[in-house]
């Protein structure tokens, strides 16, 4: 008799799996002002890869030296 695994949920670590395989990106910008003068501003990006991914696309938009 054969197990079938259940496609309904994922454990932690495949979901971890996928974003460091695919990468994801959260870009927050937050601005608080009152009466036209600037109280607050929080500019954040972050990117989660594994370093394999990152050099791969890095190396594609011009990111990365060649060594010569």
């Amino acid at each position: 008799m054969a197990v079938e695994k259940t496609m309904g949920s994922s454990s932690l670590v495949e979901v971890i799996d996928r974003i460091l395989d695919k990468g994801i990106v959260v870009d927050a910008w937050v601005r608080i002002s009152l009466v036209g003068i600037e109280l607050l501003a929080v500019e954040a990006r972050v990117v989660v890869a594994s370093v394999e991914t990152y050099l791969k696309y890095a190396e594609a938009i011009g990111l990365t030296a060649t060594a010569a």
